[in-house]
This record gives C-alpha cells, sequence and structure tokens, in this order.
C-alpha cells in the first residue's frame, strides 16, 4: 500500500480524493506545484495544462523565456502552537493512516539512513534533493546519507510520469515500503510486505518520483514523500502549517513539519512502542526541542469528520459535474458551520465554494472568497491559504478593469509565495501584477515585472509552452482598451 501525491500541474480543475488508507499524491491535488492556477482557465471554464497540449507554431517562434530560477533559501517558520497540541499531532500523524486505519506501534529507522537515486534523475531533481538534505541535517538533526552503487535505505527512482501511473493510476509519486524499485513494486503490489499496516520498523522504502513534470512539481514529491519514508504516514486537515494536510496549501516542508521529524527521532523513542508509551515520553521531547511552545496555551481542534473529509474532497473531483461538486461543497460548508469551526478548515470550504462558483458566478465566488478571508483573520499559520484566495480576487479584479484594486492585494502576497517557495504562485501573482500596472497605465514597469516572472514561471510550469499558455491566458482577463 504506497503513500502518494497527487500530480499538482498547475491547475483550475478539482483535486481528486485520495483513497482510504493512501498517501500518495494524487493526480490534481488543490495545492503544491498547482496550489496556485492558471488564472485565465480559472474564469472561463475548468481546464489545465497538463503537458498533454503540443506546443504551436507560435510558441516555437517566440521569443526565448529568461532561464528558470530557483530559491536560494528556505523561510521556516517555528509552529506557533502549544506544545499539547503538537504532541496531539505528533500521535495522530504517527499512529494512523490516511483512510482511517490505526497503527499499533511506532515506526522509524534505527540505523544511520542510507539514500541513493536511481533512474534518470533530472538536473532540478539533484539540486534540490541536494537542498532538502542539508535542510533535514540542519532543521530536524537527520542526516541522510548519500550512497552510489548497491543498496540503500531509502531508494528514490526517477522515471517518466506513465511508468508511476501504471504502477498506481492516480498517483504522481509515492513511497512505499520493503521495495526497492518499481518492477519490484509491481510484483509485491497487494502483497503483506507493501502494507504500511503491517510495519513494525522501517529498513527498506522506495519513493517514486516523476522526471518529465516541472521542476517544482518534482521538488514538492521529493519533499513530501522523504518526509513521509522517514517519518509521519498521516495527513490531517487540522493541520494549516504543514505538509502532511490534504489541502495542499504548503508546497515544501515547513518548521513545524521539521520539528515533527526530529521529534520522531529523540532518543527517549525507538520502533515498536505503543501510543501510550510514545505519549508519556513526549512532553519532555516537545519541551527541550520546542520551549516556547511550553507558554502557548493550548488551543485544540476538533477532530475533522470522515464525512467532512469526503464532502471536501468529492467538492474537489474532477470529472464528475459542477452540480455534484457544488453539492458536495455546500455540504462541507455546512457540516463545518454546524460543528462551530471558526478556523483555515471553514475558510478552505469557503475557498473551494469560490473555486466552483468563479466561472458561472464570479459575483458569489468573490463573497466566497472574502468569507474565507475572515475565518484567516489574525491567524498567522495560514498566510499561504490567505495569498492563493488574493490571487483569485485580484483576477476578478482585473476582468473588471479595477487596476488598483488588484495591486492592493496581490503585493502583500508576493513575499508570501516567495517565503512558501511556490513558484506557480509566485509567478502567477506576478503576470497579475504586469495586468494590474497596464490597468494602470504603467507599461514599463508592467514590462519589468513580466519579464521577471519567467524565471519563476519556468521552475513552477515547466516546458516553454506551458509558461507562455499561463502568460497568454492571464493577459487575456484584462479588458480591451
Amino acid at each position: 500500500m504506497p503513500i502518494f501525491r497527487s500530480l499538482s500541474r498547475p491547475t483550475v480543475s478539482c483535486a481528486p480524493p485520495k483513497p482510504p488508507g493512501l498517501g500518495t499524491r494524487l493526480l490534481s491535488r488543490l495545492g503544491h506545484g498547482g496550489a496556485a492556477l492558471v488564472l485565465g482557465a480559472a474564469l472561463v471554464g475548468c481546464t489545465a495544462l497538463d503537458g498533454t497540449a503540443p506546443p504551436n507554431r507560435a510558441n516555437r517562434a517566440a521569443a526565448p523565456l529568461a532561464p528558470a530560477k530557483s530559491f536560494a533559501r528556505a523561510h521556516p517558520v517555528a509552529p506557533q502552537r502549544a506544545n499539547s497540541d503538537i504532541a496531539r499531532d505528533f500521535l495522530d500523524l504517527h499512529f494512523r493512516l490516511e483512510g482511517g486505519t490505526d497503527l499499533p506501534v511506532f515506526t522509524r529507522f534505527e540505523t544511520p539512513i542510507t539514500l541513493r537515486v536511481t533512474g534518470q534523475p533530472t538536473k532540478s531533481l539533484t539540486r534540490d534533493l541536494g537542498a532538502l538534505l542539508r535542510r533535514l541535517k540542519r532543521e530536524a538533526g537527520i542526516d541522510l546519507h548519500l550512497v552510489g552503487d548497491g543498496g540503500a535505505n531509502i531508494t528514490i527512482e526517477a522515471v517518466p510520469r506513465k511508468a508511476i501511473r501504471r504502477a498506481s493510476p492516480r498517483a504522481a509519486c509515492f513511497v512505499v515500503p520493503n521495495v526497492s524499485s518499481l518492477a519490484e513494486y509491481r510484483r509485491n503490489k497487494r502483497k503483506p510486505k507493501t502494507n504500511w499496516a503491517n510495519l513494525r520498523a522501517r529498513q527498506t522504502l522506495a519513493i517514486f518520483v516523476p522526471n518529465d513534470v516541472s521542476p517544482q512539481e518534482t521538488r514538492d514529491c521529493l519533499h513530501e514523500e522523504l518526509a513521509q519514508a522517514i517519518g509521519p504516514l498521516n495527513d490531517l486537515y487540522r493541520l494549516s502549517d504543514s505538509v502532511f494536510n490534504d489541502d495542499n496549501i504548503h508546497t515544501v516542508l515547513t518548521g513545524f513539519d521539521m520539528l515533527i521529524l526530529r521529534a520522531g527521532y529523540a532518543s527517549e523513542l525507538r520502533s515498536g512502542m505503543s501510543r501510550a508509551e510514545v505519549a508519556a515520553r513526549l512532553p519532555a521531547i516537545l519541551a527541550r526541542l520546542n520551549p516556547a511552545g511550553q507558554h502557548r496555551p493550548p488551543l485544540p481542534l476538533q477532530e475533522t469528520p470522515r464525512d467532512w473529509i469526503r464532502a471536501t474532497e468529492a467538492a474537489l473531483t474532477p470529472g464528475t459535474s459542477r452540480a455534484s461538486r457544488l453539492e458536495a461543497a455546500h455540504r462541507g460548508a455546512g457540516m463545518a458551520r454546524d460543528l462551530g469551526w471558526q478556523d483555515h478548515r471553514r475558510a478552505f470550504n469557503h475557498y473551494v465554494l469560490g473555486r466552483i462558483l468563479q466561472r458561472d458566478d464570479p459575483e458569489l465566488a468573490q463573497q466566497h472568497f472574502q468569507t474565507a478571508l475572515t475565518y484567516l483573520q489574525g491567524r498567522k499559520d495560514s498566510p499561504l491559504l490567505r495569498a492563493q484566495i488574493a490571487s483569485r480576487m485580484a483576477a476578478f479584479d482585473i476582468i473588471r478593469g479595477y487596476g488598483a484594486t488588484a495591486l492592493t492585494r496581490i503585493r502583500p502576497a508576493l513575499p508570501i509565495a516567495a517565503r512558501g517557495e511556490n513558484a506557480v504562485l509566485l509567478s502567477s501573482l506576478m503576470l497579475l501584477e504586469a495586468e494590474a500596472l497596464i490597468l494602470e497605465g504603467q507599461t514599463d514597469a508592467a514590462y519589468a515585472v513580466r519579464l521577471d516572472s519567467q524565471g519563476w514561471a519556468r521552475y513552477g510550469f515547466g516546458p516553454d509552452w506551458a509558461v507562455r499558455g499561463a502568460m497568454r491566458e492571464i493577459a487575456a482577463l484584462a479588458p480591451p482598451q
């Protein structure tokens, strides 16, 4: 049973639900590389730059794009919650699978962890993996040793995405225990050895990532799948500052995630411990690793009911009718209201409603986006969701010719997208900024911003034709001059 991640290409279609018990990245999840959007498509229909459309002659004849950029360093923010709440999160992340199956014991690697890369890795994969390994050592105290030939505890195999989909049709990348290659996984796909629920200690794992998608998509896979290979196997919607959340708002490991990983490798813990044994040791571990959390008041969030998860994921499922998705979105929002939620999950429901409604009823969509922002007021742990909403609302401002209003939404979101290392969101915001500047008569500034956006778009969207498509769609938002 793999832990997998959805293919988050830049998309405005809705993401499929994750099958019970799996943590794999699915084929079009909301967030990560696709946490932003192709805004033109957002307002004219549910389409996606999914890598299948061929470049045309106009694309080939266009001037060369700027080289791809990459993020120089991470900007992790320490968790802002009480240690008692973080302890609960730790236990739920490590002792349950995403489908709800309880795990009987705690597992981790008990020896120095070796790592190798096989297949056909891209240059960006090699660069981003190196940066991730340095972060894991510096922030989580976990030193993964890269090895060349021979066996390793963790094998990252870089293969075409078609090979991944043949092995797991709805996955963009995934991690599996007790195998070292995709071929070995295919032979053991339904056997007990590849079921995480049967694991009692971690010794050998394989991560399968695509080598023919955008650099950001591959990087996002590396972050989530490697973190789950060495740490938590669950995702929790109640976490607003973590990649271990099915809303996929975060694209790279956060300060909270690094704390969870560091705690998982504390000397007080070992594989085979029960939930009660781990729970007894966590307070002292977290007091040592996160002393600031000792002085924060607890603010425990309610459990996320499976009915809410099913409704929310149904609202994000492509291939189903708009009416069905809208009904599911309203059902999820209604449950959040009835439960009395005032947190990011209720905001997320309104964000999803706005996404679905934006094409056919943009005015109502704006109201839902504004309602989502209301629930995020005062929260320090949801800036990326606010930036996502800002991009949607700014797109509609540009359609109406309100350049100044759009700029007031876009400019605070730009540094948030940069700190969150989301090049798709960052480049989309910059392209929106360029259109808003044109509306304000600042054509020279607009040209400079659009040019600067290209390097980020190359990292986030990938091939030139996809970058040019995003540029065309966002440019088409503005009213005729």
